[in-house]
Protein backbone atom coordinates (compact mmCIF):
# COMPACT_ATOMS: atom_id res chain seq x y z
CA UNK A 1 0.00 0.00 0.00
CA UNK A 2 2.86 2.05 1.01
CA UNK A 3 4.84 1.62 -2.46
CA UNK A 4 1.59 2.76 -4.39
CA UNK A 5 0.59 5.77 -2.35
CA UNK A 6 4.41 6.81 -2.89
CA UNK A 7 3.50 5.85 -6.56
CA UNK A 8 0.48 8.31 -6.63
CA UNK A 9 1.88 11.06 -4.87
CA UNK A 10 4.43 12.85 -6.80
CA UNK A 11 4.52 16.02 -8.77
CA UNK A 12 3.58 14.56 -12.03
CA UNK A 13 0.56 12.85 -10.82
CA UNK A 14 -0.69 15.85 -9.07
CA UNK A 15 -0.17 17.74 -12.97
CA UNK A 16 -2.24 14.44 -14.24
CA UNK A 17 -5.27 15.52 -12.07
CA UNK A 18 -5.38 19.03 -13.41
CA UNK A 19 -4.47 18.19 -16.90
CA UNK A 20 -7.83 15.53 -16.88
CA UNK A 21 -9.70 18.01 -15.25
CA UNK A 22 -9.24 20.76 -17.54
CA UNK A 23 -9.64 18.52 -20.63
CA UNK A 24 -13.12 16.70 -19.25
CA UNK A 25 -14.85 19.89 -18.24
CA UNK A 26 -15.48 21.43 -21.86
CA UNK A 27 -16.18 18.08 -23.42
CA UNK A 28 -18.99 17.06 -20.59
CA UNK A 29 -20.56 19.93 -20.61
CA UNK A 30 -21.15 19.39 -24.62
CA UNK A 31 -22.01 16.39 -23.39
CA UNK A 32 -24.20 16.69 -20.50
CA UNK A 33 -25.28 20.45 -19.80
CA UNK A 34 -25.63 20.94 -23.68
CA UNK A 35 -28.67 18.78 -23.68
CA UNK A 36 -30.44 19.87 -20.61
CA UNK A 37 -30.05 23.71 -21.43
CA UNK A 38 -31.33 22.72 -25.06
CA UNK A 39 -34.61 20.47 -23.51
CA UNK A 40 -35.03 23.15 -20.77
CA UNK A 41 -35.71 25.17 -23.45
CA UNK A 42 -38.06 23.39 -25.62
CA UNK A 43 -35.08 21.96 -27.94
CA UNK A 44 -36.62 18.34 -29.63
CA UNK A 45 -35.06 15.66 -29.37
CA UNK A 46 -33.32 15.32 -32.67
CA UNK A 47 -32.33 18.16 -32.47
CA UNK A 48 -30.26 17.81 -29.84
CA UNK A 49 -28.46 14.09 -31.02
CA UNK A 50 -27.77 16.36 -34.26
CA UNK A 51 -25.47 19.20 -31.91
CA UNK A 52 -23.28 16.26 -31.55
CA UNK A 53 -22.05 16.89 -34.93
CA UNK A 54 -20.82 20.46 -33.39
CA UNK A 55 -17.62 18.08 -31.60
CA UNK A 56 -15.97 17.75 -35.04
CA UNK A 57 -13.11 19.22 -34.06
CA UNK A 58 -12.26 16.14 -31.61
CA UNK A 59 -12.14 14.04 -34.85
CA UNK A 60 -10.21 16.65 -37.01
CA UNK A 61 -8.06 18.22 -34.53
CA UNK A 62 -4.94 15.77 -36.05
CA UNK A 63 -5.10 18.55 -39.43
CA UNK A 64 -4.02 21.71 -36.97
CA UNK A 65 -1.97 19.23 -34.77
CA UNK A 66 1.16 19.71 -36.24
CA UNK A 67 1.27 23.48 -36.13
CA UNK A 68 1.48 22.81 -32.05
CA UNK A 69 4.45 20.82 -32.84
CA UNK A 70 5.94 23.09 -34.95
CA UNK A 71 5.23 26.33 -33.50
CA UNK A 72 6.19 27.87 -30.21
CA UNK A 73 3.87 30.92 -28.24
CA UNK A 74 5.74 32.62 -25.42
CA UNK A 75 5.35 30.60 -22.53
CA UNK A 76 6.78 27.76 -24.82
CA UNK A 77 5.50 24.71 -27.30
CA UNK A 78 2.98 23.50 -24.89
CA UNK A 79 2.52 25.81 -22.45
CA UNK A 80 1.65 28.33 -24.55
CA UNK A 81 -0.92 26.75 -26.14
CA UNK A 82 -2.55 25.27 -23.06
CA UNK A 83 -2.95 28.71 -21.43
CA UNK A 84 -3.97 30.74 -24.77
CA UNK A 85 -6.90 27.65 -25.32
CA UNK A 86 -7.83 27.59 -22.19
CA UNK A 87 -8.90 31.67 -21.54
CA UNK A 88 -10.48 30.91 -24.92
CA UNK A 89 -12.66 28.11 -23.25
CA UNK A 90 -13.82 30.65 -20.04
CA UNK A 91 -14.51 33.51 -22.21
CA UNK A 92 -16.68 30.94 -24.48
CA UNK A 93 -18.19 28.77 -21.97
CA UNK A 94 -19.12 32.19 -19.74
CA UNK A 95 -20.64 33.92 -22.96
CA UNK A 96 -22.92 30.68 -23.83
CA UNK A 97 -25.54 31.18 -21.06
CA UNK A 98 -26.39 34.84 -22.17
CA UNK A 99 -28.09 33.35 -25.14
CA UNK A 100 -31.66 31.25 -25.72
CA UNK A 101 -31.53 28.38 -27.25
CA UNK A 102 -35.14 29.05 -28.79
CA UNK A 103 -34.45 32.21 -29.72
CA UNK A 104 -31.05 32.10 -30.95
CA UNK A 105 -30.27 28.68 -32.02
CA UNK A 106 -27.81 29.85 -34.90
CA UNK A 107 -25.88 31.96 -32.37
CA UNK A 108 -25.66 29.22 -30.01
CA UNK A 109 -24.57 26.52 -32.48
CA UNK A 110 -21.57 28.90 -33.77
CA UNK A 111 -20.72 29.17 -29.90
CA UNK A 112 -20.71 25.79 -29.38
CA UNK A 113 -18.43 25.64 -32.32
CA UNK A 114 -16.02 27.51 -31.08
CA UNK A 115 -16.11 25.85 -27.66
CA UNK A 116 -15.64 22.09 -28.81
CA UNK A 117 -12.31 23.95 -31.30
CA UNK A 118 -10.60 25.52 -28.47
CA UNK A 119 -11.36 22.67 -26.22
CA UNK A 120 -9.88 20.14 -28.93
CA UNK A 121 -6.84 22.19 -29.21
CA UNK A 122 -6.30 22.07 -25.53
CA UNK A 123 -6.17 18.36 -25.05
CA UNK A 124 -3.49 18.40 -28.25
CA UNK A 125 -1.46 20.67 -25.95
CA UNK A 126 -2.40 18.91 -23.19
CA UNK A 127 -2.08 15.22 -24.20
CA UNK A 128 1.37 16.02 -25.36
CA UNK A 129 2.51 18.15 -22.49
CA UNK A 130 1.38 14.78 -20.44
CA UNK A 131 3.39 12.33 -22.83
CA UNK A 132 6.08 14.48 -22.41
CA UNK A 133 6.72 14.56 -18.53
CA UNK A 134 5.86 10.84 -17.93
CA UNK A 135 8.49 7.87 -18.49
CA UNK A 136 7.37 4.82 -20.13
CA UNK A 137 7.25 3.27 -16.68
CA UNK A 138 4.43 6.26 -15.80
CA UNK A 139 2.17 5.71 -18.78
CA UNK A 140 -0.30 3.70 -17.35
CA UNK A 141 -0.49 5.27 -13.80
CA UNK A 142 -0.22 8.81 -14.90
CA UNK A 143 -3.12 8.13 -17.65
CA UNK A 144 -5.18 7.08 -15.70
CA UNK A 145 -5.14 9.84 -12.74
CA UNK A 146 -5.62 12.14 -15.94
CA UNK A 147 -8.77 9.96 -16.90
CA UNK A 148 -9.87 9.74 -13.13
CA UNK A 149 -9.68 13.10 -13.32
CA UNK A 150 -11.11 14.20 -16.48
CA UNK A 151 -14.13 11.98 -15.03
CA UNK A 152 -14.53 13.51 -12.22
CA UNK A 153 -14.66 17.28 -14.08
CA UNK A 154 -17.53 15.85 -15.04
CA UNK A 155 -19.33 16.46 -11.90
CA UNK A 156 -19.37 20.61 -13.26
CA UNK A 157 -21.12 20.80 -15.78
CA UNK A 158 -23.16 17.23 -14.86
CA UNK A 159 -24.43 17.60 -11.43
CA UNK A 160 -23.41 20.83 -9.77
CA UNK A 161 -24.33 23.48 -13.05
CA UNK A 162 -27.74 21.29 -13.30
CA UNK A 163 -28.33 22.11 -9.45
CA UNK A 164 -27.84 25.32 -9.95
CA UNK A 165 -29.77 25.69 -13.33
CA UNK A 166 -32.72 24.98 -10.64
CA UNK A 167 -32.02 27.77 -8.25
CA UNK A 168 -30.33 30.57 -10.96
CA UNK A 169 -30.21 32.24 -14.25
CA UNK A 170 -28.72 29.99 -16.83
CA UNK A 171 -26.40 33.09 -17.39
CA UNK A 172 -25.08 32.78 -14.08
CA UNK A 173 -24.31 29.08 -14.42
CA UNK A 174 -22.02 29.17 -16.90
CA UNK A 175 -19.94 31.92 -15.98
CA UNK A 176 -19.87 29.79 -12.66
CA UNK A 177 -18.96 26.83 -14.78
CA UNK A 178 -16.66 28.20 -16.43
CA UNK A 179 -14.73 29.58 -13.89
CA UNK A 180 -13.24 26.24 -13.16
CA UNK A 181 -11.13 26.52 -16.26
CA UNK A 182 -8.83 28.72 -13.98
CA UNK A 183 -6.97 25.79 -11.96
CA UNK A 184 -5.36 24.68 -15.43
CA UNK A 185 -4.43 28.44 -16.36
CA UNK A 186 -2.72 28.39 -12.96
CA UNK A 187 -1.14 25.36 -13.67
CA UNK A 188 -0.43 26.40 -17.16
CA UNK A 189 1.19 29.40 -15.98
CA UNK A 190 3.85 27.73 -13.18
CA UNK A 191 4.93 24.37 -14.34
CA UNK A 192 8.18 23.88 -16.20
CA UNK A 193 8.21 23.81 -20.02
CA UNK A 194 8.94 19.67 -20.80
CA UNK A 195 12.41 19.58 -22.95
CA UNK A 196 12.13 16.98 -25.95
CA UNK A 197 14.73 16.01 -28.45
CA UNK A 198 14.32 15.82 -32.08
CA UNK A 199 11.13 18.39 -32.14
CA UNK A 200 10.03 19.22 -36.09
CA UNK A 201 12.30 22.47 -37.60
CA UNK A 202 9.65 22.95 -40.23
CA UNK A 203 5.99 22.92 -40.87
CA UNK A 204 6.22 20.50 -43.53
CA UNK A 205 8.80 18.09 -41.16
CA UNK A 206 5.91 18.56 -38.43
CA UNK A 207 3.16 17.36 -40.94
CA UNK A 208 4.64 14.66 -42.78
CA UNK A 209 6.88 12.73 -40.62
CA UNK A 210 4.59 11.59 -37.54
CA UNK A 211 2.67 9.53 -40.23
CA UNK A 212 5.92 8.44 -41.97
CA UNK A 213 7.31 7.55 -38.38
CA UNK A 214 4.04 5.63 -37.57
CA UNK A 215 3.82 3.77 -40.73
CA UNK A 216 7.62 2.91 -40.85
CA UNK A 217 6.93 1.48 -37.07
CA UNK A 218 3.95 -0.72 -37.60
CA UNK A 219 4.01 -1.40 -41.26
CA UNK A 220 0.57 -1.03 -43.53
CA UNK A 221 -1.07 -3.76 -42.31
CA UNK A 222 -0.16 -3.42 -38.56
CA UNK A 223 -1.06 0.35 -38.92
CA UNK A 224 -4.75 -0.13 -40.17
CA UNK A 225 -5.37 -2.76 -37.35
CA UNK A 226 -3.80 -0.32 -34.80
CA UNK A 227 -6.10 2.77 -35.83
CA UNK A 228 -9.31 0.29 -36.89
CA UNK A 229 -9.30 -0.86 -32.66
CA UNK A 230 -9.12 2.96 -31.65
CA UNK A 231 -12.03 3.24 -33.78
CA UNK A 232 -14.08 0.50 -32.38
CA UNK A 233 -12.50 0.25 -28.77
CA UNK A 234 -14.84 3.00 -27.42
CA UNK A 235 -18.01 2.33 -29.90
CA UNK A 236 -20.36 0.60 -27.53
CA UNK A 237 -19.97 2.78 -24.44
CA UNK A 238 -20.18 5.80 -26.43
CA UNK A 239 -22.93 5.24 -28.48
CA UNK A 240 -25.07 4.49 -24.75
CA UNK A 241 -24.19 7.50 -22.90
CA UNK A 242 -24.51 9.38 -25.78
CA UNK A 243 -28.33 10.95 -25.13
CA UNK A 244 -27.65 10.00 -20.97
CA UNK A 245 -29.20 13.57 -20.04
CA UNK A 246 -31.99 12.91 -22.10
CA UNK A 247 -32.81 9.44 -21.02
CA UNK A 248 -32.82 10.05 -17.25
CA UNK A 249 -35.31 13.15 -18.26
CA UNK A 250 -37.52 10.69 -20.55
CA UNK A 251 -37.36 8.33 -17.52
CA UNK A 252 -38.91 10.81 -15.43
CA UNK A 253 -35.90 12.05 -13.49
CA UNK A 254 -35.61 15.81 -12.41
CA UNK A 255 -32.24 17.96 -13.13
CA UNK A 256 -31.81 17.86 -9.44
CA UNK A 257 -32.66 13.94 -9.15
CA UNK A 258 -29.90 13.87 -12.37
CA UNK A 259 -27.62 16.30 -10.50
CA UNK A 260 -27.55 14.82 -6.96
CA UNK A 261 -27.67 10.64 -7.85
CA UNK A 262 -26.82 10.15 -11.32
CA UNK A 263 -23.29 12.00 -11.46
CA UNK A 264 -22.72 11.44 -7.42
CA UNK A 265 -23.27 7.57 -7.73
CA UNK A 266 -20.92 7.45 -10.24
CA UNK A 267 -18.15 9.69 -8.26
CA UNK A 268 -16.64 6.82 -6.06
CA UNK A 269 -16.49 4.27 -8.42
CA UNK A 270 -15.00 6.49 -11.14
CA UNK A 271 -12.02 7.31 -8.35
CA UNK A 272 -11.77 3.94 -7.42
CA UNK A 273 -11.87 2.40 -10.97
CA UNK A 274 -9.29 4.86 -12.64
CA UNK A 275 -6.68 4.81 -9.67
CA UNK A 276 -7.16 0.70 -9.31
CA UNK A 277 -6.99 0.56 -13.50
CA UNK A 278 -3.46 2.34 -13.20
CA UNK A 279 -2.69 0.42 -10.01
CA UNK A 280 -3.37 -2.69 -11.89
CA UNK A 281 -2.07 -2.09 -15.07
CA UNK A 282 1.50 -1.94 -13.33
CA UNK A 283 1.00 -5.72 -12.47
CA UNK A 284 -1.26 -6.38 -15.49
CA UNK A 285 0.82 -4.89 -18.48
CA UNK A 286 -1.55 -2.66 -21.21
CA UNK A 287 -2.34 -5.34 -23.12
CA UNK A 288 -4.10 -7.78 -20.11
CA UNK A 289 -5.52 -4.58 -19.10
CA UNK A 290 -7.64 -3.48 -22.09
CA UNK A 291 -9.08 -7.05 -22.25
CA UNK A 292 -9.85 -7.11 -18.39
CA UNK A 293 -11.03 -3.72 -18.39
CA UNK A 294 -12.83 -3.98 -21.60
CA UNK A 295 -15.20 -6.99 -20.85
CA UNK A 296 -16.44 -4.81 -17.93
CA UNK A 297 -16.74 -1.52 -19.50
CA UNK A 298 -18.91 -3.88 -22.53
CA UNK A 299 -20.82 -5.53 -19.63
CA UNK A 300 -21.80 -2.38 -17.74
CA UNK A 301 -24.07 -0.97 -21.03
CA UNK A 302 -26.76 -3.90 -20.31
CA UNK A 303 -27.27 -2.15 -17.55
CA UNK A 304 -28.96 0.92 -19.28
CA UNK A 305 -30.95 -1.49 -21.23
CA UNK A 306 -32.16 -2.84 -17.73
CA UNK A 307 -33.06 0.76 -16.39
CA UNK A 308 -34.58 1.46 -19.71
CA UNK A 309 -36.69 -1.91 -19.59
CA UNK A 310 -37.59 -1.39 -16.10
CA UNK A 311 -38.80 2.17 -16.29
CA UNK A 312 -40.20 4.15 -13.43
CA UNK A 313 -43.81 4.77 -12.33
CA UNK A 314 -46.06 7.61 -12.12
CA UNK A 315 -43.75 9.24 -9.69
CA UNK A 316 -39.84 8.66 -8.76
CA UNK A 317 -39.66 6.80 -5.66
CA UNK A 318 -36.90 5.67 -3.69
CA UNK A 319 -36.35 2.58 -5.23
CA UNK A 320 -36.71 4.13 -8.88
CA UNK A 321 -33.26 6.65 -7.47
CA UNK A 322 -31.27 3.43 -5.97
CA UNK A 323 -31.66 1.69 -9.52
CA UNK A 324 -30.68 4.64 -11.40
CA UNK A 325 -27.68 4.96 -8.57
CA UNK A 326 -26.97 0.96 -9.47
CA UNK A 327 -26.27 1.66 -13.10
CA UNK A 328 -24.56 4.87 -12.88
CA UNK A 329 -22.15 3.80 -10.46
CA UNK A 330 -21.74 0.40 -12.64
CA UNK A 331 -20.96 1.99 -15.73
CA UNK A 332 -18.42 4.47 -14.48
CA UNK A 333 -16.34 2.17 -12.92
CA UNK A 334 -16.22 0.09 -16.16
CA UNK A 335 -15.88 2.78 -18.39
CA UNK A 336 -13.04 4.39 -15.96
CA UNK A 337 -11.16 1.06 -16.13
CA UNK A 338 -11.80 0.63 -19.89
CA UNK A 339 -10.40 4.18 -20.43
CA UNK A 340 -7.25 3.82 -18.41
CA UNK A 341 -6.04 1.07 -20.39
CA UNK A 342 -6.84 2.94 -23.60
CA UNK A 343 -5.41 6.20 -23.21
CA UNK A 344 -2.24 4.34 -21.92
CA UNK A 345 -2.57 2.44 -25.00
CA UNK A 346 -2.78 5.46 -27.23
CA UNK A 347 -0.12 7.46 -25.35
CA UNK A 348 2.37 4.16 -26.00
CA UNK A 349 1.71 3.89 -29.84
CA UNK A 350 3.29 7.60 -29.83
CA UNK A 351 6.64 9.02 -30.52
CA UNK A 352 7.70 12.07 -28.33
CA UNK A 353 9.08 13.57 -31.50
CA UNK A 354 5.97 14.21 -32.73
CA UNK A 355 3.57 13.90 -29.91
CA UNK A 356 0.74 16.28 -30.23
CA UNK A 357 0.56 15.19 -33.87
CA UNK A 358 0.31 11.25 -33.13
CA UNK A 359 -1.14 11.88 -30.12
CA UNK A 360 -3.81 14.03 -31.67
CA UNK A 361 -4.55 11.50 -34.91
CA UNK A 362 -5.19 8.75 -32.75
CA UNK A 363 -7.63 10.33 -30.09
CA UNK A 364 -9.67 11.94 -32.94
CA UNK A 365 -9.96 8.57 -34.35
CA UNK A 366 -11.30 7.21 -31.42
CA UNK A 367 -13.99 10.83 -31.27
CA UNK A 368 -15.20 9.95 -34.64
CA UNK A 369 -17.98 7.31 -32.90
CA UNK A 370 -18.56 10.09 -30.68
CA UNK A 371 -18.98 13.48 -32.98
CA UNK A 372 -20.37 11.25 -35.91
CA UNK A 373 -22.15 8.13 -34.94
CA UNK A 374 -23.65 9.58 -31.95
CA UNK A 375 -25.22 12.36 -34.31
CA UNK A 376 -27.57 9.66 -34.93
CA UNK A 377 -28.56 8.42 -31.47
CA UNK A 378 -31.70 10.35 -31.15
CA UNK A 379 -32.80 8.77 -34.96
CA UNK A 380 -32.12 5.12 -33.48
CA UNK A 381 -33.87 5.87 -30.30
CA UNK A 382 -36.91 7.34 -31.79
CA UNK A 383 -36.59 3.78 -33.88
CA UNK A 384 -35.57 1.14 -31.64
CA UNK A 385 -36.80 2.77 -28.15
CA UNK A 386 -34.41 2.91 -25.45
CA UNK A 387 -34.43 -0.32 -24.42
CA UNK A 388 -33.54 -2.20 -27.92
CA UNK A 389 -31.04 1.13 -28.50
CA UNK A 390 -29.00 -0.10 -25.66
CA UNK A 391 -29.09 -3.99 -26.34
CA UNK A 392 -27.45 -2.45 -29.80
CA UNK A 393 -24.79 -0.43 -28.17
CA UNK A 394 -23.92 -3.60 -26.45
CA UNK A 395 -23.32 -5.62 -29.83
CA UNK A 396 -21.15 -2.53 -30.98
CA UNK A 397 -18.63 -3.10 -27.92
CA UNK A 398 -17.82 -6.37 -29.76
CA UNK A 399 -15.59 -6.02 -32.77
CA UNK A 400 -13.20 -3.67 -30.91
CA UNK A 401 -12.94 -6.38 -27.97
CA UNK A 402 -12.26 -9.25 -30.57
CA UNK A 403 -9.06 -6.86 -32.16
CA UNK A 404 -7.52 -6.79 -29.17
CA UNK A 405 -6.34 -10.74 -30.72
CA UNK A 406 -4.51 -8.93 -32.91
CA UNK A 407 -3.22 -5.40 -31.06
CA UNK A 408 -2.60 -6.19 -28.00
CA UNK A 409 -2.71 -10.36 -26.93
CA UNK A 410 -2.65 -11.58 -23.82
CA UNK A 411 0.22 -13.51 -23.60
CA UNK A 412 2.59 -11.00 -25.31
CA UNK A 413 5.53 -11.00 -23.26
CA UNK A 414 6.87 -7.83 -24.64
CA UNK A 415 4.38 -5.91 -22.98
CA UNK A 416 4.25 -7.64 -19.73
CA UNK A 417 5.85 -6.23 -16.59
CA UNK A 418 9.52 -6.66 -15.88
CA UNK A 419 9.90 -8.28 -18.93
Amino acid sequence: MAEWLGLLLTRRMLICVVTGFSSGLPLYLLLNLLPAWLRSDGIDLRTIGLFALIQFPYTWKFLWAPALDRYHLPLGRRRGWILASQAGLLLSIGLLGGLSPAADLGEVIALTALLAFLSATQDIALDAFRREILSDQELGLGNSVHVNAYRIAGLVPGSLSLILADLLPWAQVFWITAAFMLPGMIMAATVDEPAVAGAPKTLAEAVLEPFHEFIGRQGWAGALLVLSFIFLYKLGDSLATALATPFYLDLGFTKTDIGVIAKHAGLWPAVFGGLLGGLWMIRLGINRALWLFGVVQMVTILGFAWLAWRGVGESVDAVDRAALAVVIGAECLGVGLGTSAFVAFIARATNPAFTATQFALFTSLAAVPRTFINATAGIIVEWLGWTSFFFLCFLLAAPGMLLLLKVAPWNDSRQLPNS
